[in-house]
């Protein structure tokens, strides 16, 4: 079970940081990814990280402003948002997967926390 938490509303520029926890001993075992859906679209990938925590993988979108990481002794993946833009205004999810790290294709994630809504004012 995934749950996602620290989504809110920051003014552009700003940053956040959400965390999703998962529950079960097997955590570090599992490749952790992030991403977000706005109404009326489809659910984009935005990070990932591979289960050890030793390579990462974002969306061109983000690069350079959002860095995802991991604590397994937590149980828990970040997501920290920086230099935040209207557009980045999504639910975002938190996802688990085994298997290959960096799939970005939101059908091969196996399990999925419930959303925490990050919203970006102009």
């Amino acid at each position: 079970q995934l749950q996602a938490s620290g989504g809110g509303l920051v003014q552009a520029g700003g940053s956040l940081r959400v965390s999703c926890v998962a529950s079960g001993r097997t955590f570090s075992t599992y490749n952790m990814g992030w991403f977000r859906q706005v109404p009326g679209k489809e659910r984009e990938f935005v990070a990932a990280i591979r289960w050890s925590g030793g390579r990462t993988d974002y969306v061109d979108s983000v690069k350079g402003r959002f860095t995802i990481s991991r604590d397994n002794a937590k149980n828990t993946v970040y997501l920290q948002m920086n230099n935040l833009k209207p557009e980045d205004t999504a639910v975002y999810y938190c996802a688990a997967r085994e298997g290959s790290w960096s799939d970005r294709r939101t059908d091969r994630w196996d399990y999925w926390g419930q959303g925490t809504q990050v919203t970006v004012s102009s």
